[in-house]
């Protein structure tokens, strides 16, 4: 089991010439100089500043009614053109970009992803059960992203710092469901109680995340809950 810190001083240029920077320490957002050869798209109500010749436009995803009543946002805005572009999520963490290689899927937790190449395809699905024993919710969404064709990246937000776990098959790790932000298909998630007995004098019991590898899960020092869905 691999297990390390990344920066968000770490480069993925490399992978797709895709110009940006990251702005700020405490709260940092991204800011990408945009030209023709690459368009971005992002949860619309992250944009911090873009200069006008930015052009940005709106597009609901396929099954939109369902993040309606998650208390998901719905519409996904895309950015091209040429000038500055900046997103930030208003709090105190990290922001790294994620390589995806063709074929590849990266799976990112609600609410943590600020951007995505477009070359990548959007999807999201709904994690049932895990939400519903801790918090008396339903469920959260989780979305995903697939490089098809292209690489591409994916900007992520985590909160606090970031560390990757890299797993091993069969490799498996505890985790407290709110310190996760994202992790490959391949690697499996469970439930798994807990209970703390004091003997006579008092009880108590949680539920942490199991991870089963191979492959990456990448881990938040901040513990975050959102109310996604409260009923």
């Amino acid at each position: 089991m691999d297990i390390r810190e990344i920066s968000q001083a770490d480069a993925v240029a490399s992978v797709q010439h895709v110009p940006f920077r990251i702005r700020g320490g405490l709260a940092p957002v991204v800011e990408w100089a945009m030209d023709p050869s690459f368009t971005l798209f992002f949860e619309h109500y992250v944009l911090m500043y873009r200069d006008p010749g930015v052009s940005i436009q709106g597009a609901v995803p396929h099954g939109a009614m369902k993040r309606i009543i998650g208390h998901m946002p719905v519409i996904l805005a895309k950015a091209s053109g040429q000038g500055r572009l900046a997103l930030g999520r208003g709090g105190p963490g990290e922001i790294v970009g994620v390589p995806i290689q063709p074929g590849a899927t990266l799976e990112v937790r609600e609410h943590q992803f600020l951007a995505a190449t477009d070359t990548l395809s959007y999807g999201f699905s709904r994690i049932r059960g895990i939400s519903n024993l801790l918090f008396g919710g339903n469920g959260f969404f989780v979305d995903t992203f697939e490089s098809r064709k292209a690489p591409g990246i994916v900007w992520i937000h985590a909160h606090g710092n970031l560390i990757e776990v890299a797993l091993n098959p069969g490799e498996q790790l505890d985790v407290e469901p709110s310190r996760w932000c994202y992790k490959d298909p391949a690697v499996k998630m469970t439930t798994v109680p807990i209970n703390i007995s004091g003997k006579l004098f008092a009880s108590s019991s949680f539920m942490l995340n199991r991870f089963t590898g191979p492959g990456r899960v990448g881990l938040q020092t901040i513990t975050v809950y959102f109310n996604t869905d409260p009923t």
